[in-house]
């Protein structure tokens, strides 16, 4: 987060306005017409990590490369993060309404004009593959250890 916070003004206004955020610092995906990307998580309460998550998500199409990066996801309001708690699994794209927020939004973005219940912020991108996305992603709680 600090990384992010650093780069981001509106990221650390969200960040002082959300309900949670899920933290995902080291996504992996790699591709050669079929890719497949994953990576864990901690959701954090204030200065508390409430649960931990895995993100996975798999795609086919035209494309090649291995790519890490990092996203961020703003719980705006508390029932998008009981959606994420009880929802035994959670698909991006269904579900609570999901803004990713490009730095030319970021720019623009003030916390008096939130609408949507969770933002995305994609950040720490490395490696070589054409176009990121969260989209079809799916998030599952977890028990580290076990």
């Amino acid at each position: 987060m600090k990384e992010l916070y650093s780069q981001s003004e509106a990221a650390r206004a969200l960040g002082a306005k959300a309900k949670a955020v899920l933290v995902f610092p080291d996504i992996r995906k790699g591709a050669f017409i079929v890719g497949a990307q994953y990576g864990y998580g901690a959701l954090r309460r204030g200065p508390h990590t409430a649960a931990y998550y895995r993100t996975s998500a798999a795609s086919y199409g035209f494309q090649g490369g291995v790519k890490k990066f990092a996203y961020a996801l703003f719980f705006m309001t508390d029932s998008a993060v009981d959606h994420l708690n009880q929802s035994g699994g959670w698909a991006i794209g269904t579900g609570p309404s999901v803004v990713v927020v490009d730095q030319g939004m970021a720019r623009s973005l003030t916390t008096t004009s939130l609408r949507s219940d969770v933002y995305a912020f994609i950040f720490g991108q490395s490696g070589l593959m054409g176009g990121i996305g969260i989209e079809g992603s799916k998030i599952t709680k977890i028990t580290p250890g076990s």
